[in-house]
């Protein structure tokens, strides 16, 4: 992927949109694909309106504390109608304990993936591979994501996803902690309930044939964006299994294979 691309919307433009994707989050508003009011919106300049969004929050005293790669899985990228991967931020005042409850009175439409997570203990930038990532990790853990899409009638494009952050909405760390070669993190397996009944199983090679490949990727779209990910960076590799629509009231639980699980209520 490459962004060496002319830009196709002016600063201002790029700051107005940013602007609407975070009122939209902030409010709970939908809103309509960023694509209608501006046709030339590339993945690149979706890049730029996510960065913007980045920088805005962060002068609201919001921390980054880590990235979270998207549509990683072929049955992710099924249920959403794209074919190519996206990553996004996560900031400390997304993540919630793990076994709480989560309100969804603030959310658009609330839906619930299970992932693996990786926490680096070195830098990471450039152009790297799947063995570079998992030397450059300190251990896995099992995560769940609340991702929620701002835009109305649950209709959108690959360029107005990643200007919305990628869906970010809630991330729950949980689980056990793990050497990232204790376990062949393709074959590591998850099942996911649904307020008591199996609703959806997946494995970790469902994520681009192996996680850290999806870290890879990541690594990868930060160098074109002019960033790296840092030492300590909690990263999400994206979702394993089709992510489960919620409403209050529902409890969802992930089990992973020897990782341990983690159990979310959604509240008003």
């Amino acid at each position: 992927m490459s962004f060496d691309t002319p830009k196709t919307l002016s600063d201002i433009a790029i700051e107005r949109l940013a602007e609407r994707v975070e009122t939209a989050q902030r409010y709970a508003t939908p809103i309509h694909k960023l694509t209608e009011d501006y046709p030339d919106l590339t993945v690149a300049e979706g890049y730029r309106v996510q960065t913007a969004l980045r920088r805005s929050l962060e002068g609201r005293g919001q921390q980054v504390i880590g990235w979270k790669a998207g549509l990683t899985s072929k049955p992710k990228m099924a249920q959403m109608g794209v074919s190519t991967p996206a990553i996004g931020f996560l900031t400390d005042a997304m993540e919630r304990p793990a076994n709480s409850a989560i309100s969804v009175s603030d959310l658009i439409h609330p839906r619930v993936e299970a992932e693996i997570a990786f926490v680096t203990k070195v830098e990471l930038s450039g152009k790297v591979s799947a063995a570079d990532v998992m030397a450059a990790t300190d251990y896995v853990q099992p995560a769940l994501e609340v991702i929620d899409s701002r835009f109305s009638g649950f209709k959108f494009d690959l360029e107005s996803v990643i200007a919305d952050n990628s869906s970010s909405a809630r991330f729950v760390p949980g689980g056990r902690m793990v050497r990232p070669d204790a376990l062949d993190l393709r074959t590591v397996g998850v099942v996911m309930e649904h307020n008591g009944q199996i609703a959806q199983i997946g494995a970790g090679a469902e994520v681009l044939g192996h996680p850290a490949e999806a870290i890879a990727m990541l690594v990868g779209v930060l160098d074109d964006i002019g960033e790296t990910l840092p030492a300590g960076s909690f990263v999400m590799a994206g979702a394993i299994t089709a992510a489960i629509p919620v409403k209050a009231g529902d409890t969802i639980t992930a089990r992973f294979y020897e990782m341990g699980s983690i159990t979310v209520t959604l509240t008003d």
